[in-house]
């Protein structure tokens, strides 16, 4: 009897880790890395297998066109001031994939930047990014983990070291079947509102 209780015990840990084993390597979070490791190989095609470049550059571009007085603060001078981003929204979506297609292919912000057709609007979604995280900020890791049937949420968080504080940036995964497949990060409203009082504040000397 004990030896049956023993070897049922054994079998459900067994499964267990399997069942767990199977989840780290076909998660979201998995998908995630996945990505991660396509850009540090410039590896185009096996990014946009992970990551909807059209559908994250779209919603990107929309929340960003509802940000104009924050973008106002985050990028002063720029065309977003004059508020034609919303009438521009085709021509800056479909520079900010080309942006990030030429990201991945070869590492540099700077031939990304030359890829991108918005140079005229003074406008560039990795030169936003970067005003946002900051060129000396840093990976902390995976702060939330949730699916919700065949989507799930991630949030990724980052340090701020400009003001001192630390962002998380949730990307919306879509199951795909035999991986998951990012389509939207989806709290950049709110993220560009946040930084922007903060810049305010960080103009002021407060």
């Amino acid at each position: 009897m004990k030896r049956t209780i023993l070897l049922l015990l054994v079998l459900a840990l067994a499964g267990g880790a399997y069942l767990y084993y199977r989840h780290l390597s076909t998660g979201p979070e998995y998908s995630l890395m996945q990505a991660y490791k396509a850009v540090t190989q410039h590896d185009a095609a096996a990014f946009e297998r992970y990551v909807d470049v059209s559908s994250v550059t779209g919603s990107l571009v929309d929340q960003v066109a509802e940000q104009g007085s924050a973008l106002g603060v985050l990028n002063p001078g720029g065309f977003a001031m004059k508020g034609a981003l919303r009438l521009l929204k085709p021509q800056l979506a479909r520079a900010a994939r080309q942006e990030v297609k030429r990201y991945v292919e070869t590492g540099s912000a700077t031939a990304a930047a030359d890829a991108s057709s918005t140079q005229m609007m003074n406008v560039s979604i990795l030169g936003l990014a970067d005003k946002v995280v900051g060129k000396n900020s840093s990976f902390k890791g995976v702060k939330y983990s949730r699916e919700e049937g065949e989507q799930a949420f991630i949030g990724l968080e980052f340090t701020q070291p400009r003001y001192d504080t630390t962002l998380v940036l949730e990307v919306k995964m879509q199951n795909r079947g035999d991986h998951w497949q990012a389509t939207e990060i989806t709290n950049i409203s709110e993220i560009l509102q946040h930084v922007a009082r903060m810049e305010k504040q960080h103009l002021l000397g407060k």
